[in-house]
């Protein structure tokens, strides 16, 4: 099967995300093609998560892992470090005080 371009999906993420009233914004813009996608989601409680995808252990499915949760700050840290490894990396920033990302929505979710 193949994937989806990444800056298709994040125009698709970014208006899902639009509909259901939760904010969210390009933080870093990444290859439209082939470009990976992490996105932080902010609780605008200090605290934040960073997700990525990639290959479940358990399952061995594709997946939206945690790649860092705690202090915005440190999270933010995290991210600016996997930029610097990949320059085609998307970083989206959700803010949602409830914690809703989407990221389980189908068609969303791998």
């Amino acid at each position: 099967m193949a994937r989806l371009a990444a800056g298709l999906w994040v125009s698709a993420y970014l208006h899902r995300l639009a509909a259901e009233g939760i904010a969210a914004y390009v933080l870093r813009r990444g290859d439209a093609v082939a470009g990976a996608v992490a996105v932080k989601l902010a609780t605008r409680d200090g605290r934040a998560r960073a997700f990525g995808r990639g290959w479940d252990p358990a399952t061995g499915a594709r997946a939206w892992l945690t790649l860092a949760a705690g202090p915005a700050a440190e999270v933010d840290a995290v991210l600016a470090r996997e930029a610097g490894r990949d320059p085609d990396l998307w970083v989206i920033e959700v803010e949602d005080r409830l914690g809703r990302h989407l990221l389980d929505t189908p068609g969303l979710e791998a």
